[in-house]
């Protein structure tokens, strides 16, 4: 699976920097590779000390990686759900995102103007979610109209349908995002078909100035409440220190973090950030051919991991031969791991553990 972030925030808070710097980072670059698919969109490789350990031990003909699909969306304004600005442009991408990656302006600079003339993190993060909870209030509206006239026919199950759509109106009017509205599982299915983007999973990225991206400040302690009250997730990173970085070598760029105080750039953390907040992740398979990490959500067994290779995988499964990634690099090898009883058979019922090295047995 390809997890697919959708950059968004206000103009001038440093959204459009953050997405240069990973066109930027790794251009020339074979460990941290990035590829622009166009304009907007650019696909980045996740890094994974895992996969260089594996490969140095595998020493395969290729390495790949898992990526990320970042897409710097338009910059929103007010009345974005009315199509003012690019607001029609930014809500057709965002329906077709995993994340949304909320950019937040958490440092004052007064050579850099803000759209709304003050430094605001609550107030900023409330315009791009009325713009969002407006345009889904459309959607929703219209399919309340459309089940009014379905349910003259006295039809029960239109009708509780109805009352489902009526319900998540008024939660939407009142001002709250559709992914806080609770419902059953089936009630959702009134919905689902709408792709309202208000339900869409947040991280939050708060741009710092950079003698604050080890402490935070009382901007950042404002998203933090909004990030914890909606259990969303949150990540600080310096657009201009990410703008250097992605101008620097592999190994200066360990450096230049070294004298920073910080292990990992914002881009690591922003993509780290990501797996946590949608709960995926990482399985290896490893070969003289090819070492390569594949996502999956938590908690998927083993048939369905086989899957995300290919469907034929997971049609025919039989079992899955699988090595803890503690085991393969404590061992040395397969054929270690084999013979000192670490390869464990897996069936159908086997939830795959994150790192684990698998080799799938299947009927054609």
């Amino acid at each position: 699976m390809n997890l697919k972030c959708g950059i968004v925030g206000l103009p001038n808070v440093g959204k459009s920097t953050l997405f240069n710097a990973l066109s930027n980072a790794g251009a020339e670059s074979a460990n941290f590779p990035f590829c622009t698919i166009d304009p907007n969109i650019g696909l980045v490789t996740v890094p994974d000390p895992r996969l260089d350990l594996l490969t140095k031990l595998v020493q395969p003909k290729s390495t790949i990686p898992a990526t990320i699909e970042f897409v710097d969306i338009a910059g929103l304004v007010k009345g974005a759900s009315e199509g003012k600005g690019k607001g029609n442009a930014f809500l057709s991408h965002i329906r077709e995102v995993d994340l949304i990656v909320h950019v937040v302006r958490c440092f004052d600079d007064d050579d850099i103007i803000h759209v709304e003339g003050s430094v605001d993190p609550e107030r900023d993060i409330r315009i791009i979610e009325d713009e969002l909870i407006l345009k889904d209030l459309e959607s929703i509206e219209k399919r309340v109209d459309k089940l009014k006239k379905e349910a003259k026919s006295g039809d029960k199950k239109i009708a509780a349908s109805l009352l489902v759509a009526e319900k998540l109106a008024a939660h939407l009017e009142s001002g709250k995002t559709a992914r806080v509205f609770e419902a059953e599982q089936d009630e959702k299915d009134v919905f689902k078909d709408l792709f309202l983007v208000s339900e869409k999973p947040v991280l939050y990225a708060c741009n710092v100035a950079e003698h604050e991206l080890n402490t935070g400040n009382a901007y950042v302690e404002l998203v933090k409440k909004i990030a914890n009250e909606f259990n969303d997730g949150l990540v600080m990173f310096c657009a201009k220190i990410e703008a250097e970085i992605a101008e620097l070598e592999p190994d200066e760029k360990e450096l230049f973090l070294e004298e920073l105080g910080v292990n990992q750039s914002g881009l690591d953390r922003l993509i780290r950030g990501a797996y946590e907040n949608l709960g995926l992740i990482t399985y290896f398979t490893a070969g003289p051919k090819e070492v390569r990490a594949w996502t999956i959500t938590k908690g998927t067994k083993a048939p369905q991991a086989a899957g995300v290779i290919h469907t034929d995988f997971e049609k025919g499964f039989i079992r899955a031969e699988t090595i803890s990634f503690r085991d393969y690099t404590e061992l040395g090898s397969e054929k270690a791991a084999k013979e000192a009883g670490k390869m464990r058979q897996e069936g159908k019922e086997y939830v795959v553990n994150d790192g684990d090295v698998m080799l799938f047995r299947f009927n054609v």
